[in-house]
């Protein structure tokens, strides 16, 4: 049985790739299956190690999804590799459960209007599903762990603001349910460092030995200075997708995700250790390019190239 310090270290910094959930949740069209296992491979040959793999959603209204099955199995043959997946009510918990994945990621809305929009559910409605997927993954041999991402941590676009209390108190209810890790969710870019930093604190004092992410989206460009701030009040799981690639329905015309590569030379040049070679990973933007070339594709690595070696990084 896997557990959580396993998978996410006390401590460690560990960059998850949400590409493939987050990153496809709203494009046009979509990478084929064996396009995605490129996508998969070339990542774990650079050092990634967690993935978020996708959704259980019909597949007649979410086709990009239609193959978690088979990248579950795909990823599960990749020594080290760990894969999460969404699931959005009982029956895609069920199916989450079922399928093996090894982490099973459910989504609780800060704010209540958007818990209505999103999932059509009051919070205290939510808070029911949290706890019937924790019943079912503790019931499954395979004990799978269970994360919740908190939307709308820092603000909504419907409502307006969110006061950290109401978060915290979300997320205290969550682990007294059983889950095993939170995720704070700047859903639609609202967030600046300060707010980042007070918040992952405020957690971090809550909660001093529970293992907690961020997920950011760049949707006003402070994604990479919100990681920062994150990173440095506590926060170890880290969201990013290869080329910036998301979005939100409720922030319309805004950019996704923040860029996973640009999130791997942010860790380098800081001195965190992420075990990712960059310049490998860089060449995975080229299966995206080729699948989807119609979708924008954001980095400022990609771009302008990596810095010119120094004499030291070259000794």
């Amino acid at each position: 049985m896997t557990t959580i310090f396993d998978i996410y270290p006390a401590g460690q910094i560990v960059l998850r790739e949400v590409g493939l959930r987050d990153g496809l949740q709203m494009v046009k069209s979509h990478p084929t299956t064996e396009a995605k296992k490129d996508w998969i491979r070339q990542e774990y040959d650079a050092g990634v190690r967690c993935f978020e793999l996708g959704s259980f959603l019909p597949a007649h209204r979410y086709p990009q999804f239609a193959d978690i099955l088979e990248l579950i199995e795909f990823l599960n043959e990749l020594d080290g590799a760990h894969g999460s997946a969404l699931a959005l009510n009982r029956k895609g918990a069920d199916a989450a459960v079922t399928s093996g994945i090894a982490e099973v990621t459910a989504v609780l809305s800060a704010s209540e209007a958007h818990s209505k929009a999103n999932i059509n559910r009051t919070q205290d409605q939510a808070i029911d599903e949290i706890k019937f997927l924790v019943d079912l993954a503790k019931s499954a041999p395979h004990k799978p762990l269970v994360s919740v991402g908190v939307a709308m941590a820092f603000g909504c676009s419907i409502s307006g603001e969110v006061k950290s209390d109401m978060v915290l108190n979300l997320a205290e209810q969550c682990l007294t349910a059983g889950a095993d890790v939170i995720s704070l969710a700047d859903t639609v870019g609202y967030a600046g460092p300060s707010e980042v930093a007070s918040l992952c604190g405020a957690f971090k004092e809550a909660f001093p030995d529970q293992v907690f992410g961020i997920h950011l989206h760049d949707t006003r460009g402070l994604g990479l200075a919100n990681a920062m701030a994150a990173i440095q009040n506590g926060a170890t799981i880290i969201d990013g997708a290869m080329a910036g690639l998301g979005g939100c329905p409720f922030a319309p015309n805004a950019t996704g995700n923040i860029v996973f590569e640009d999130l791997v030379f942010l860790c380098q040049k800081e001195g965190i250790e992420t075990g990712i070679q960059i310049e490998k990973l860089l060449g995975v933007r080229d299966v995206v390019q080729k699948s989807m070339p119609e979708e924008a594709l954001y980095g400022s690595i990609a771009k302008a190239g990596l810095p010119r070696p120094t004499q030291r990084d070259e000794a």
